[in-house]
């Protein structure tokens, strides 16, 4: 499926995994795909999401508070254990933060997927791709036939994630202020740039 992909926009698709592990999500979803798009540092998304004041981290801390997930892998239980015995975790946490950045507790990212040589049961949906992810990517596919191009790019996913405008990415896409319809013109004037 993913022949006509540019490379970037394939690395956007397989990151998407990878922003879900990262976040602990058992789905794949249409943010971890925006997220793929912001951690991939390149191409025509990125530079329309970075004109528009979205970054990397503000786009994740957006996603771990829209879909729940905890900022830290302790709760307040253990935070209150630990300082019992004198550990205070929110000064434990700024320290580590202040010397080796705001994703040092986070897990390291997986390895690259690599397809398995048997399929899963259908019981196990992690690392699946929800059904309104494979919409953001099917709109993506619209958007570039409609705009003549021959691969898919990630200006066309990007697309896809406006046109889809509901759910989380939305929220996410809107957090800094910019509106679908702008970010979706800063896109197709990108495009026009380079066609």
């Amino acid at each position: 499926m993913l022949e006509r992909f540019t490379p970037e926009a394939r690395e956007a698709v397989y990151g998407a995994r990878d922003e879900a592990r990262r976040l602990r999500h058992p789905t794949v979803e249409s943010t971890h795909l925006l997220l793929a798009l912001l951690a991939g540092g390149t191409g025509t998304a990125h530079a329309v999401l970075a004109e528009a004041g979205l970054d990397l981290e503000t786009a994740r801390t957006e996603v771990r508070r829209l879909a729940g997930t905890p900022d830290r892998l302790l709760d307040e239980g253990d935070a209150e254990a630990l300082r019992t015995v004198g550990i205070d975790l929110d000064a434990v946490q700024a320290m580590l933060e202040e010397h080796f950045g705001t994703d040092a507790l986070d897990p390291e990212p997986p390895e690259p997927a690599r397809r398995p040589l048997r399929r899963r049961p259908p019981t196990d949906r992690r690392g699946r791709y929800t059904d309104q992810a494979r919409k953001v990517l099917a709109l993506a596919v619209r958007e570039a036939r409609h705009l003549g191009a021959r691969e898919i790019g990630t200006e066309h996913l990007l697309l896809g994630l406006i046109r889809d405008g509901r759910g989380p990415a939305a929220a996410v896409l809107t957090s800094t202020g910019a509106t679908l319809g702008g970010l979706r013109a800063a896109t197709l004037a990108r495009v026009g740039r380079a066609a």
